[in-house]
């Protein structure tokens, strides 16, 4: 399944559940009309008044309109009395923000924008798509092993792998638990296999599981879509969608950062994302295998200067844990 199937597809799901909802609400509007017929008889008294409200209101009748509105409210207060121990007779859908539309009904003051509940829709079917949201059933915070980190003080450190994983997990633990309450991003350095992708996974699941919106990708995959939409547009294997999610989601985390082939559209693009989270207040987390000197090289001193001035950087440092794993070199 592509991006643009998958998009299709979720809002496919929500045509259903709409017609599920009203398929449900006309069921138990036909009981209630059945067993109390004056409320169909108030429900089609107040279709014509509706009417009536709008023809005189545009006509300019201040009188008309001011009679209306009180037969209105009297017919409303009736209904409302007659329909006690029957409930509203509303329909009752999965997201009562956006009515399963997906979109949040535009009005003067903003135009119609995506529900939230979309967006993380979107986003489960890429994770899905992307087989991430299968990884991170096992590697969260209830699979962090502290058992895989060496004790051995590590001189130049000043402390062993242990002591810094265990520190680490403490930071990250507390940047979940105070998601909501506290503004701040994460910069996870360190070579390979030394566990920021894992930490970014047990990240990604505490908030997810907590109801929030998290968008996971690497940094060669985010410069694709970039790439993509800006000089591809009409060929597009990522959806223009995942750009939006970029910029909106909760947490943003960006893998692998220096693994990407920059260029000047991306190096662009990627100042643009880092620079808009900021000024929206909007969490990200980004790991790179690069140092700190590494990434001023690289990158422009814009983007550099953002990093060490707004986020908290924390260095990951030891043997590679993947080897590890692999060769049975778990430490009991």
């Amino acid at each position: 399944m592509s991006y643009k199937v998958a998009f299709r597809q979720v809002m496919r799901d929500y045509e259903i559940s709409r017609t599920r909802a009203d398929a449900l609400l006309e069921e138990r509007r036909a009981q209630v009309y059945q067993s109390v017929p004056r409320v169909g008889e108030i429900d089609k008294e107040l279709g014509v008044l509706g009417a009536s409200l709008v023809r005189s209101a545009l006509g300019g009748d201040v009188s008309v309109v001011d009679e209306i509105r009180r037969d209105i409210n009297r017919l409303k207060e009736e209904r409302l009395l007659l329909l006690e121990g029957f409930g509203d007779l509303n329909a009752v859908y999965g997201c009562e923000i956006c009515s399963d539309t997906g979109y949040i009904q535009a009005t003067l003051e903003q135009p119609g924008v995506r529900c939230s509940c979309l967006k993380q829709r979107l986003i489960n079917e890429y994770y899905s798509l992307s087989n991430v949201k299968e990884i991170l059933q096992d590697e969260n915070f209830d699979t962090y092993d502290l058992r895989l980190f060496s004790d051995r003080l590590i001189e130049s450190e000043g402390f062993s792998p242990l002591v810094n994983m265990e520190q680490i997990y403490r930071l990250t633990t507390q940047f979940v638990e105070d998601f909501d309450k506290e503004f701040s991003n994460l910069l996870l350095y360190g070579g390979t296999g030394l566990g920021k992708t894992f930490v970014c996974h047990c990240i990604a699941k505490d908030l997810l599981d907590r109801g929030r919106t998290v968008l996971y990708l690497t940094a060669p995959r985010l410069c694709k879509v970039i790439e993509d939409y800006r000089f591809n547009r009409e060929s597009l294997t990522e959806p223009d969608e995942m750009l939006d999610a970029v910029d909106d989601v909760d947490l943003l985390i960006l893998d692998d950062l220096g693994a990407e082939v920059s260029t000047v559209v991306t190096s662009a693009a990627l100042f643009d994302i880092i620079n808009q989270r900021l000024i929206s207040r909007k969490h990200t987390v980004i790991s790179t295998n690069l140092t700190p000197t590494a990434l001023a090289v690289q990158y422009s001193e814009r983007i550099v200067s953002r990093f060490f001035g707004s986020y908290q950087i924390i260095k990951f440092f030891g043997e590679d844990i993947r080897v590890k794993k692999k060769y049975g070199g778990l430490r009991m």
